[in-house]
């Protein structure tokens, strides 16, 4: 029962609480706490021991997981697609120019958007999609300058970095010891970093696909195409 996974991440939660972050940091959300219940039914209905491959995010957008709790979650996708629409709470300290409009969010993700509609298109349904894959993020805190602008984890300050890349490090492997899956994927470089580190030494296949951010340029040349072919190089068996 997926229930193993919602005590990792509630876990992962109490031990984020006590962070505290500095400069270039303004706000911080965390999804795992305001969209809680939209982020659980994502791991009650998706998460599976077995799974092939996990995918490996990095942290969330803006626009995506602290809108809808799931990771790269695209409104649209989100509801429409994988038929989750739970009510989203509000941070306790939220920014002016990213408001938590939940599943009223207008804005679109264009990583989400991406990622879940190559999903859609290859596999139909999600129930197909998810026999194969689980989708997560190394860490679930959304960082926010204070313009707004979204910043990645190891853009935070070193006092802080190594205790959260510590407590994110741990839920991970211990979600993958749960699904056990036979490989792990990161998107994008970062995510294909920390997989290699947190891994290292234990029988978990480690690859990359390409990032679905608009900031890259091969990204936006045809990622789908782009993210076939990196899957097949990581010996992943797609549908025709």
């Amino acid at each position: 029962m997926p229930e193993k996974l919602i005590r990792i991440t509630r876990r992962l939660v109490r031990e984020l609480e006590p962070l505290r972050f500095s400069d270039p940091i303004a706000c911080v959300y965390n999804p795992l706490v305001y969209a809680r219940r939209a982020h659980e039914q994502y791991i009650r209905r998706f998460a599976r021991r077995g799974v092939e491959s996990v995918l490996l995010g990095i942290n969330g957008g803006p626009f995506g997981m602290a809108q809808t709790g799931v990771p790269f979650g695209e409104v649209h996708h989100v509801r429409d697609w994988l038929g989750i629409e739970e009510k989203i709470d509000k941070p306790p300290l939220e920014h002016p120019k990213r408001p938590i409009q939940g599943f009223d969010c207008a804005r679109s993700e264009v990583s989400g958007a991406r990622l879940w509609s190559w999903a859609k298109e290859t596999f139909g349904k999600p129930e197909s999609f998810f026999k194969q894959f689980y989708i997560v993020n190394f860490c679930p805190l959304i960082f926010m300058e204070e313009s707004g602008r979204n910043l990645t984890p190891d853009r935070c300050p070193c006092e802080v970095r190594e205790k959260l890349f510590e407590i994110c490090t741990r839920a991970l492997r211990d979600t993958v010891e749960y699904l056990g899956p036979r490989r792990v994927i990161g998107v994008g470089n970062f995510a294909e970093g920390r997989a290699r580190e947190c891994f290292e030494g234990l029988p978990v296949e480690i690859g990359k696909v390409l990032h679905p951010s608009p900031r890259s340029p091969a990204a936006n040349r045809g990622w789908a195409e782009a993210a076939r072919r990196d899957l097949e190089r990581c010996g992943v068996k797609l549908p025709a």
